[in-house]
């Protein structure tokens, strides 16, 4: 009875292994294509960008984020992966210098260092939003 518990549990672990092995190559494939996308596109880097309370974002493997302000999009690329963003509550940048203004590698977004920023087109954002789908798969 002991082995077969033994077994069972290995298994079950084995088998849970291989799910997040799946997982963080899943995740290391989007954010490779995330950093083609900025050499091939030859994204502008910016220092810093404006902020302001109303605006929004979209999470990339929580690598990358897509910052839409009133006038501006940006895409703010973090130093480490940046879990925060998991809670799903709002978003507002730590402002360190300046109030309106986030600057790369001094500024952070929820405690994450912001490691460069680069300056997006309307084109450009929904490219990013729809890396890595198949054509016709959010029909």
């Amino acid at each position: 009875m002991r082995k077969a518990v033994l077994i069972f549990a290995t298994t079950l672990l084995a088998a849970c292994a291989g799910q997040d092995t799946e997982r963080q190559q899943a995740v290391d494939e989007a954010v490779q294509a995330v950093q083609d996308f900025i050499a091939v596109r030859g994204l502008e880097e910016v220092a810093k960008m404006p902020s302001a309370n109303s605006d929004s974002w979209d999470s990339i493997e929580n690598h990358f984020v897509i910052y839409e302000g009133r006038r501006d999009t940006f895409l703010l690329e973090f130093s480490r992966r940046c879990y925060e963003l998991d809670d799903d509550a709002r978003i507002v940048a730590d402002e360190r210098r300046e109030a309106g203004t986030v600057r790369a590698r001094f500024d952070t977004l929820r405690g994450c260092r912001i490691h460069k920023i680069y300056a997006l087109t309307a084109d450009e954002a929904e490219e990013l939003r729809n890396l890595g789908e198949a054509p016709g798969e959010r029909n």
